[in-house]
């Protein structure tokens, strides 16, 4: 099994049971990410250093505009998209197995943990992984502490306040919170907004 193989199979959002071949891949590419985070996170880097190791860590290219404030952390790597002028600040955590996607201008705060995965319910099932993607929109603020789960898509301009964790969908133009997230505010995109 090759690693377009196994995204592809990852990012179809079937149970992910695993043959020994899907095993072993999983387990190199998270040997691999370990890696690459140890030398990210081990000492310091200018931000076009770090543009090119996280580039190396998801496989691909990262634009310009990017930047990251390590530490970082992820289990896999290869799973995540970032699009332009997108920031990421320290300590965060993403499990990106079931596909992280990231929209341009999109500012993520310390410690925030983004989660693709799930396991089954019943205690014969716990070893199976159930992945589903996460979607970021556009200019997106996900505050310090949030926590975002496996299968939610984030609309364009929303904020996720801090420590929030969502569990579900959470459309444009609003301000979620709590625990699990709910809309507390819409923002109306054409005014300048403050958060009171």
């Amino acid at each position: 099994m090759e690693l377009n193989e196994l995204l592809e199979y990852l990012n179809s959002r079937k149970p992910f049971i695993g043959n020994e071949a899907a095993n072993q891949l999983l387990r190199q590419y998270s040997n691999e990410a370990m890696r690459i985070t140890a030398e990210l996170n081990g000492s310091y880097h200018e931000p076009e250093m770090v543009r090119r190791i996280f580039s190396r860590l998801i496989g691909k290219d990262v634009d310009s505009s990017f930047c990251l404030f390590p530490p970082f952390y992820t289990d896999f790597g290869k799973n995540i998209t970032v699009g332009k002028n997108v920031f990421i600040n320290s300590c965060c955590c993403f499990q990106d197995q079931g596909g992280i996607i990231i929209g341009d201008d999109v500012l993520i705060g310390h410690r925030v943990t983004l989660a693709t995965l799930n396991h089954g319910v019943l205690p014969k099932d716990r070893v199976s992984l159930y992945p589903a993607p996460i979607i970021i929109g556009k200019k997106v603020w996900v505050g310090a502490s949030a926590t975002i789960l496996c299968g939610v898509t984030i609309g364009n301009n929303t904020i996720i306040a801090a420590g929030a964790v969502v569990t579900k969908d959470v459309p444009a133009d609003v301000i979620a919170a709590g625990v699990p997230a709910k809309i507390i505010k819409h923002i109306e995109t054409g005014k300048q907004n403050s958060i009171k």
